[in-house]
Parts: structure tokens; C-alpha cells; sequence
């Protein structure tokens, strides 16, 4: 995927969820973090930040903050980059796609993608992943029910006799693999692994990243 306009900066603070002081050439300007998670790594005072410009003009801020350099690492923390990341690549995910349907509802959730195939339906849950320590990336950075229930759908759809799929978009490169993070909300790591024994393909794919685009890169070892 490819951005628009990108503007370096310096991240300054990080007074709520949504919004982030950055200094660009000496002048802080209020931005749109696009990504609600902790990031606490990732976004501390003094690390290189990269900018996307809006183009409505009605928005309350000029920018969204997209990407951050983490040591020798330039990282994605845009949470809407993984879904279409994933749309792009999903010909080479599912080479037998006939149709993608996003935001589908199946049982009590919406899970991102339905692949229509000569198959049958193909459920995915896309998850974005931005933390990661000496080259070992994990997820989630804070604990999310809702990632727990989505799980637990992709499990149902099994059980009905549909194939399903949960991939996990690694928004850097360089990585060594992939596990849930069982020190942050155990129960994730558990659904996870019931879910590979029920069936559930579990992917993890690493990131080509620059300040201006996002690409799938290959395919990571997964340690359950």
C-alpha cells in the first residue's frame, strides 16, 4: 500500500489515544496517531516519526502519525495498514479467490475478510502487529477480548465445516518469528492454540516498510 504526502518529524508526547505532539523544523503540530494501542515502545520523546498530510480539509488535524523508527527499525503503527495490506496480497494467500467480501459478519462478530472460492468460504481475521523485541515479534501489545472472540469464531467456522484463517501482518522487517503474547493476556495465546488444534491456519507475515509504503514481504515461523 502507498501513502500520500509524508512529512519526518519528532514525536514530542502523547497526551491521549488519538492524538500525539510532533516537532517538525522547530514547530509542534497536533497529529492523528492512527493506531489506539499502548505503543509504549514505540512512541517515546525524541524518536523519528513519519507523517501522512490529510487531504480533507475540515479535519481537526493536518496529519496522522503512520510509522517510527525503533533502533535500526523503521515500524508501521498505522491499524488500518494490515487490512489492506492483506487485500492486495490475498491473491497470493488464496490463489483459488473468487470474490473478497471485507467486514463480513459471521456469528456474534465481524471478522475482516470472507474468501469465496471454488472451495468454499475461507474466513480471516487480520491482525496488525507492531511490538516486538530482539527480533521476536508477538501480539497483542495490551489485552483485547475482542481479538479473543474472533478466535473463537474463526474456531466455529471450522466446526461448520468452513476453512479459516488468522494472519497476523507484521508491520516491520527483520524478524526472527512470531508467538502470541501469553505475559500480556494469556487467554489470547490459549484461544490461539486451541485454534490451531481445531484447525485454524495461523500465518504470520513480515513487512517490507519505507515512510510512504507498506508491502508483504514472506511468510515467519509461528511459535504456539
Amino acid at each position: 500500500m502507498q501513502y500520500g504526502a509524508i512529512q519526518k518529524g519528532t514525536f514530542i508526547d502523547r497526551p491521549n489515544r488519538f492524538i500525539a505532539h510532533v516537532d517538525i523544523d522547530g514547530q509542534s503540530v497536533v497529529c492523528h496517531v492512527k493506531n489506539t494501542g499502548r505503543c509504549r515502545e514505540l512512541l517515546v520523546p525524541g524518536a523519528e516519526v513519519w507523517l501522512e498530510r490529510g487531504t480533507n480539509p475540515k479535519r481537526k488535524t493536518a496529519y496522522d502519525l503512520i510509522a517510527v523508527r525503533k533502533g535500526e527499525k523503521l515500524i508501521n503503527m498505522d491499524a488500518q495498514a494490515p487490512n489492506k495490506v492483506f487485500a492486495e496480497w490475498v491473491s497470493q494467500f488464496e490463489p483459488a479467490l473468487t470474490e473478497l467480501r471485507a467486514e463480513y459478519t459471521y456469528g456474534k462478530s465481524r471478522l475482516d475478510f470472507c474468501l469465496h472460492t471454488a472451495e468454499g468460504l475461507h474466513m480471516v481475521e487480520v491482525k496488525g502487529v507492531t511490538l516486538e523485541k530482539d527480533g521476536h515479534a508477538c501480539f497483542p501489545d495490551a489485552p483485547t477480548e475482542r481479538g479473543v472472540k474472533h478466535i473463537h469464531e474463526l474456531i466455529h467456522a471450522v466446526e461448520e465445516g468452513h476453512r479459516a484463517s488468522a494472519v497476523f501482518i507484521i508491520q516491520m522487517e527483520d524478524v526472527v518469528d512470531f508467538a502470541p503474547n501469553d505475559v500480556t493476556h494469556p487467554a489470547f495465546g490459549d484461544a490461539l492454540r486451541q485454534a490451531a488444534e481445531a484447525g485454524v491456519k495461523i500465518v504470520a507475515v513480515n513487512c517490507h516498510v519505507k515512510p510512504d509504503s507498506l508491502t508483504v514481504f514472506g511468510q515467519v515461523p509461528v511459535l504456539l
